[in-house]
């Protein structure tokens, strides 16, 4: 994997049926192609009927780029069937020039589509954490978009980023009230506890218990993790369920490293169960 202050990282795995290109400059289109070769697709996987518009990923980033949005992550999963890769859902995170640089984070907006029928194309409002590379997904106080594949939407489609970006302010002011939190220990192993039941399912009795505990949830794996804040602890939750790679034991004792999460629809529902955990819990505490 390449990984220098001016190079994207290459085809690294989300898991073992996704892959993902990050970078801290705007992606090329060549870089693009290679770990998401859907995004470039010239029509509709053959399995959909007349009725199905095809969306062309492709034309609304050129589109959303001559707006000023620029892509700095992408992804895409692969599929079993042969052929259907060029067609399968994808996921890009963009920025807007717009923005200026003086926050530790980066609001995104994030585009999920597909070609085979797997999803609508949908907008999400998304916020991106430099020091650990942390790509949160927005949940509660934005409003998503969605665009079925039906009739006419080009338009829609580039006014509905604009509507995502105008939701920023309100992302930013609820950060903001994260980062001013504080919390107590106890506090801190309750969303801890409460982020474990989202990530690994409620555990009945007699069920072996999750891989890892709570307090594992909450270890910080940097100096700039450290802190007692609602936000801080939202970050190393957050980065510790979804990027795994924790100490642990299975369902049998068998020692084990926890696998990150790997799909894009499943780190998108869990990312977004998590920011509504942290603002339920700063409504709490204000």
């Amino acid at each position: 994997m390449i990984s220098t202050a001016h190079s994207p990282r290459l085809a690294a795995r989300f898991g073992q049926n996704t892959f993902v290109i990050r970078s801290e400059t705007p992606l090329a289109e060549d870089q693009m192609r290679r770990a998401a070769p859907s995004i470039f697709a010239e029509g509709k996987h053959g399995s959909r009927s007349e009725r199905y518009t095809y969306i062309p990923t492709i034309d609304v980033l050129r589109g959303l780029r001559h707006e000023g949005f620029e892509p700095f992550m992408v992804a895409q999963s692969k599929s079993r069937i042969e052929g259907k890769t060029e067609f399968t859902k994808h996921m890009i995170r963009m920025r807007h020039a717009g923005q200026v640089n003086t926050r530790p984070e980066a609001n995104e907006i994030i585009l999920i589509n597909s070609h085979d029928g797997a999803s609508s194309y949908q907008m999400l409002a998304g916020v991106f954490r430099f020091v650990c590379c942390n790509g949160l997904v927005v949940g509660d106080v934005t409003n998503d978009i969605r665009i079925p594949h039906k009739g006419n939407i080009q338009d829609e489609v580039i006014e509905g980023a604009f509507r995502v970006l105008d939701d920023f302010e309100v992302v930013d002011a609820s950060t903001d009230s994260m980062k001013a939190l504080p919390l107590q220990r106890e506090e801190q192993q309750a969303f801890a506890t409460a982020a474990l039941a989202l990530r690994y399912g409620e555990r009945g009795e007699g069920e072996p218990p999750a891989p890892v505990t709570a307090e594992q949830l909450i270890e910080a794996r940097r100096p700039e993790d450290f802190g007692n804040s609602l936000w801080t602890t939202f970050q190393r939750v957050q980065e510790n369920a979804l990027r795994g790679g924790q100490p642990g034991r299975g369902a049998k004792g068998r020692r084990l490293h926890t696998r990150p999460v790997a799909s894009i629809d499943r780190s998108v529902s869990l990312n977004r169960a998590l920011w509504v955990l942290a603002e339920e819990m700063r409504k709490l505490k204000a």
